[in-house]
Formats: structure tokens, C-alpha cells, sequence
């Protein structure tokens, strides 16, 4: 299974990108919308994990714009952005799953599980 990690702080990317490797997942990073989108459009992925907060393309409009293009990858969104409407948005935007900052990699890697089944 093939992971696009979509997060612009470095220490999160690496913490996800380690800890899936870690459960035998192929994982690819981008540090911002536009280069995120660009992959998400040019490689077959089984999953999206999208931060919102990002440099020069933020989550929602990078999954606005992946949804309207081709839109069946999950993508489970991972944010501080916890506010309801934040989550609403998140939803009503195309996202699959929608978690918070900070998180329980457990609870990550379940959420992960499910979306891949």
C-alpha cells in the first residue's frame, strides 16, 4: 500500500513517514499544497494523509481540487484545526477521516487500517 504524507512541519512528516514505514506502508512526502496535489494528480496512491495549515496551497483546496480531478482516493486529514467547523469543513470538502492534533499513533494507525479496508 502507497501513502502520500502531506505535512510542511518536518518533524511530523518524518515521525508519520517513520512510523508506517515501520508497518511495512510505502510512504512518499510532500511539504506543501501545490507539490502535494501535484503527486496526489500524478501517482497512484491508496491514501492521502492532508495536513490543512500549508504553505502556497492549503488542505481544503488541495482537496477541493483533488476530488473535482479524481476523485476516489481516501484521504484522512490531520490537523490542529480542531474546531468544529474546522472538522465540518474538512468533511464537506471530500475528506474521508478527519483527525487532530495532537494524536495517539495508535488511533492514527487504526483510522489508517479502516481506510484502506
Amino acid at each position: 500500500m502507497r501513502i502520500l504524507v502531506v505535512e510542511d512541519e518536518a518533524k511530523v512528516a518524518r515521525f508519520l513517514e517513520m512510523g508506517l514505514k515501520e508497518q511495512a506502508y510505502a510512504v512518499d512526502l510532500a511539504t506543501d499544497g501545490e507539490e502535494g496535489l501535484y503527486r496526489a494528480l500524478n501517482t497512484a496512491y491508496d491514501l492521502i494523509v492532508l495536513d490543512v495549515v500549508l504553505p502556497k496551497k492549503d488542505g481544503f483546496q488541495v482537496l477541493r481540487e483533488l476530488r473535482a480531478a479524481r476523485g476516489g482516493t481516501p484521504v484522512l486529514m490531520l490537523t490542529a484545526k480542531a474546531g468544529v467547523r474546522d472538522r465540518i469543513q474538512g468533511l464537506d470538502s471530500g475528506a474521508d477521516d478527519y483527525l487532530c492534533k495532537p494524536f495517539d499513533f495508535d488511533e492514527f494507525l487504526a483510522r489508517v487500517r479502516a481506510l484502506l479496508r
